[in-house]
């Protein structure tokens, strides 16, 4: 096995493995869980349980049995990107004068 050294360590070259960070990023997934509970949406997407609870309602990925709720987080995940937002680039943003750029203007 052959090692490289990055500052005062050794890394091996399985750690630059780009098939090996990919298989190991796809078990991951794997084990990525497919419900959850709305506390642990509350913490994943940061959103108030009202919002929440709207969300995966309009969305279909409620499931309720036993007074229990959980979240299917894929259907859930798939709803949530119809609202992503196309990025802005700079020439759109209008730049704000700060002030003494605006007295130099009218002076």
């Amino acid at each position: 096995m052959n090692e490289t050294r990055i500052g005062e360590e050794l890394m091996s070259d399985e750690y630059y493995d780009l098939e090996r960070r990919t298989e190991i990023k796809a078990s991951s997934n794997r084990l990525k869980k497919k419900f959850l509970t709305w506390r642990e949406c509350e913490i994943v997407y940061s959103l108030q349980h009202r919002k929440i609870m709207k969300l995966a309602d309009d969305a279909g990925a409620i499931y309720r049995f036993d007074g229990s709720v959980l979240i299917n987080r894929e259907i859930f995940d798939l709803y949530l990107e119809r609202y992503r937002q196309k990025p802005h680039t700079q020439s759109s943003v209008r730049k704000v004068k700060n002030r003494w750029e605006q007295i130099k203007d009218e002076g």
